[in-house]
């Protein structure tokens, strides 16, 4: 059963005990029980009807030595006064008093009044003013229990509406473990992730304006030439060509990744492929480039590993690898790649022999228009491995970078027979 439910329990069941602890000790310390007024009335009026049947029935000793033994056990100031004249019985009877006609003589009895108490008027009214007062209690605790993470939360949320996704309410909950305490780690949670996706959108803006401007002012400077010398008309066009082919590249690998990050939450369009197979595909072309640099790729790539896939996002993101194995590892070195298949999930490993990256950069890039701070710029972008990541996780995977002992660089692709929801892999791991 969930914790706050239990939470709730407690509070009500200590409050309504300790609100009747509290009526116990205020008893004891008032030496008075509750309706005891009435008991003790009660009592005396017993006494005062048992004196006048006596003295009808039996006479006057008998009723005085009833009195007399009665006050010896049990004191009430019971009195049997003189005889007095019948006409005196016409006198009103009241709870201390009683008045009895005897032969003609009217006698007078009396006893005294019981003490007062506390209770002697809250008596009857007693059980409502405790519940009152147990539920009131009760109520003010679960109330404060309750309002304080609220208005944290309410806080939370203005923050968030007004862009400060920076808040955080999490250690405000001083110490609770609940829902309520689920519920706020979920908010900052929700605002971290906020952050860090205003962040990368501010990065990637810089980032790709950044990266425009190179191209953009490559062209002006042709167009300038151009203005100036005509004759080289040829030249001119043939390098605006390849500066609007990189820009071309470069949009088209922005919108890949920004389609990637806007459709976390979309179902993969999947079909059935041989991922090992379309791997070594990838190898093929790859093998081909690698000869201009007389780099080698030493594969241990067998098997069948059939998963349902979305084919052009996996293909990228194992395409990517490749590449950028190929581009960054040194000349005449080698790379390796190899395959592990489980029941339900296949492990691809892609290490170079090239400059690799310090520990502290091995998340830095994966994050879009980062490199290694001693990788040679060999062209792209730095958004390769950003692509890769979006493609592997939004299929339920993982991927991460190592540092082989050898030297070099290893990217592992870690990739689920069938996808599983976008984060589920994290949560895993």
């Amino acid at each position: 059963m969930p914790r706050l439910f239990w939470k709730f329990f407690r509070i009500i069941w200590l409050t309504l005990a300790a609100s009747l602890a509290v009526i116990i000790l205020i008893v004891k310390l008032l030496q008075a029980v509750p309706f005891a007024g009435e008991l003790e009335q009660e009592r005396r009026t017993i006494v005062l009807n048992l004196t006048a049947n006596i003295l009808v029935q039996d006479g006057e000793d008998a009723a005085a030595r009833f009195v007399s033994t009665s006050e010896k056990t049990q004191p009430l100031s019971l009195s049997l006064s003189k005889p007095a004249e019948a006409a005196a019985c016409a006198a009103k009877n009241t709870l201390t008093t009683r008045s009895v006609l005897k032969d003609g003589v009217c006698y007078r009895l009396s006893v005294s009044a019981p003490a007062s108490s506390i209770f002697d008027s809250l008596g009857p009214f007693m059980p409502w003013i405790t519940i009152l007062i147990a539920s009131t209690i009760a109520a003010g605790a679960l109330a404060r229990y309750l309002i304080r993470p609220v208005v944290h939360l309410r806080d939370g949320l203005s923050a968030l509406a007004h862009g400060r996704f920076d808040f955080r309410i999490g250690d405000k909950m001083a110490g609770r473990k609940d829902e309520v305490t689920a519920l706020a780690y979920d908010f900052d949670a929700s605002a971290a992730r906020l952050q860090e996706l205003q962040d990368a959108q501010q990065r990637l803006f810089h980032d790709v304006s950044h990266e425009l401007r190179s191209p953009l002012s490559r062209l002006q400077a042709a167009v300038g030439v151009l203005r100036q010398s005509p004759a080289k008309l040829g030249t001119m066009l043939d390098r605006m060509d390849r500066e609007v082919e990189r820009l071309d590249t470069l949009v088209g690998e922005v919108l890949t990744l920004a389609r990637l990050t806007a459709g976390s939450g979309r179902p993969l369009k999947t079909q059935t492929l041989d991922v090992i197979e379309l791997l070594n595909e990838i190898l093929g072309d790859a093998a081909f480039e690698a000869q201009a640099r007389e780099v080698t790729i030493t594969t241990s790539v067998d098997g069948i590993f059939r998963a349902e896939v979305e084919g052009e996002l996996i293909y990228r993101a194992l395409e990517n690898v490749v590449r950028n194995a190929v581009k960054y590892t040194a000349e005449h070195s080698r790379i390796s790649v190899s395959c592990e298949a489980t029941t339900d999930r296949l492990t691809i490993r892609v290490g170079d022999q090239g400059p690799g990256v310090g520990r502290d950069e091995l998340e830095r890039i994966f994050q879009p228009f980062s490199r290694g701070k001693d990788a040679v710029p060999r062209g792209g972008y730095g958004l390769g491995l950003a692509i890769t990541r979006q493609a592997i996780e939004r299929h339920g995977g993982r991927v991460h970078a190592s540092l082989p002992a050898a030297g070099g660089l290893a990217i592992t692709l870690e990739l689920p027979r069938r996808p599983m929801p976008y984060g589920s892999a994290g949560d895993e791991a």
